[in-house]
C-alpha cells in the first residue's frame, strides 16, 4: 500500500477512535446522572417516580450521535439518557427532577415529562406509548412544511419507544401514519425484555416488534443496542435513508440493569438473568473497546472521572436552586378559548 494510502487509513482509524471515545463520554455522562437521579430519589430531592436507563445508554449515545440539533426526537418514561445525548444541559436537567427553578421545563415536567425543546427534544412521556403519535405529528410537520416551501427539508425525527410499548395502540396508529405518508421518522424500539415488571414475551404473540413493523411495510434493522459502534454505525445509515425518505424501524436489544423505577428492587428478575447482562454492560465493554483500539487507560478512566465530577456539582447546584416562582404556575395552561382555565 502506498504511503497515501497509509496515512488515509489511519486517519480513518483516528476518526473512528475520536468518534467511538466521544460516545463514550456521552454513555458515561448518562450514568453519572442516572446514579445521582437515584440517589435524589433517596433522598427526598426527586419530584416523582424516576425511571433509571442504567444499562441502556449505548442505544441513546449511537443514536443520537447521528442527529443534528435541527433534528427531533421523542422519548419515553425513561428519557433521561436520550435527553443527555441530544444535547440537553444535565444541571437544568437534574433542577428540572428536583422540581427547582431552572429546570428544563421549570420544574414543572418532572423526570417522567422531561423536554427541551432548545435542543429538539419533544419530551419524555408518562404514558407508554404516548411518544409514537407526537413524533409522527412532527414529522408529518416536517413533510408539510416542505411541500409548502416546494423543496426537501432535511430534518428527521427519531422516536424512541420501549418493547412494552408495541401492544398498545399507539405503535399501529403511528407506523401506519408513517409508511401511508412516508414521513421522515425513525422508530427506535429499545427492547429490554421486561415491560415494567412483566416479561414481555409472554403477552406478546407473534415474532416480535420487528415484525409487526415489517408487516405494515416498513423496513426493520436489528442491533445489539449494547454494542454502541454497532448501533452508531447502523442508526447513521438508517437517519440518512430517512432523511427526506419514508420511515424506518431499529429494534435495539438491551437490558435495563436497575428495576423499573429507582424504588423497585426488581426482585421479580432471577439474579442469574441480571448477573449474564452485567457482563455485557456497555460501559466496560467500550472501555475495553477503547484500550483495544490503542486508547491509553488513564484516557479512557478519565472519562468515568469527569462525568461523575460533572454531575456532583449539577447534583449540589440542583438541591441549592430556589423553587420556581409561583407566577409560574399559570403559564403553560391549556387556554380552550372560554376565557377560563378552570
Amino acid at each position: 500500500m502506498s504511503m497515501t494510502g497509509n496515512t488515509a487509513e489511519a486517519r480513518r482509524n483516528d476518526a473512528h477512535v475520536a468518534r467511538l471515545l466521544d460516545m463514550y463520554r456521552t454513555m458515561a455522562r448518562i450514568r453519572a446522572f442516572e446514579e445521582r437521579a437515584e440517589q435524589g430519589s433517596r433522598d427526598g430531592l426527586v419530584k416523582g417516580a424516576v425511571h433509571l436507563s442504567i444499562g441502556q445508554e449505548a442505544v441513546a449515545a449511537g443514536v443520537c450521535r447521528n442527529l443534528e440539533q435541527s433534528d427531533f426526537i421523542t422519548s419515553t418514561h425513561r428519557g433521561h439518557g436520550h435527553t443527555i445525548a441530544k444535547g440537553a444541559d444535565v444541571g437544568a436537567m437534574m433542577c428540572e427532577l428536583f422540581g427547582r427553578a431552572g429546570g428544563t421545563c421549570e420544574g414543572k415536567g418532572g423526570s417522567m415529562h422531561i423536554a427541551d425543546f432548545n435542543v429538539g427534544m419533544l419530551g419524555a412521556n408518562g404514558v407508554v406509548g404516548a411518544g409514537i403519535p407526537i413524533a409522527v405529528g412532527a414529522a408529518h410537520g416536517i413533510r408539510l412544511e416542505a411541500e409548502a416551501a416546494g423543496r426537501p427539508d432535511p430534518r428527521v425525527v427519531v422516536c424512541f419507544f420501549g418493547d412494552g410499548a408495541i401492544n398498545r395502540g399507539p405503535f399501529l396508529e403511528g407506523l401506519n401514519w408513517a409508511q401511508v405518508y412516508k414521513l421522515p421518522i425513525l422508530f427506535v424500539c429499545e427492547d429490554n425484555a421486561w415491560s415494567a415488571t412483566t416479561f414481555t414475551r409472554a403477552l406478546s404473540a407473534g415474532p416480535g416488534p420487528a415484525a409487526r413493523a415489517e408487516a405494515l411495510g416498513i423496513p426493520a434493522t436489528t442491533v445489539d443496542g449494547n454494542d454502541v459502534e454497532a448501533v452508531d454505525r447502523i442508526a447513521g445509515t438508517l437517519v440518512a435513508k430517512v432523511r427526506g425518505g419514508g420511515p424506518a424501524f431499529l429494534l435495539a436489544t438491551t437490558y435495563r440493569l436497575k428495576g423499573h423505577t429507582a424504588a423497585d428492587a426488581g426482585a421479580y428478575r432471577k439474579a442469574e438473568e441480571v448477573a449474564a447482562h452485567l457482563a455485557r454492560d456497555p460501559l466496560p465493554r467500550t472501555a475495553e473497546r477503547l484500550k483495544a483500539l490503542g486508547v491509553e487507560a488513564g484516557v479512557v478512566d478519565a472519562v468515568v472521572r469527569d462525568a461523575a465530577a460533572e454531575l456532583d456539582d449539577a447534583y449540589a447546584r440542583a438541591k441549592a436552586a430556589p423553587w420556581p416562582d409561583d407566577g409560574l404556575a399559570f403559564t403553560d395552561v391549556l387556554d380552550v378559548g372560554a376565557g377560563t382555565w378552570r
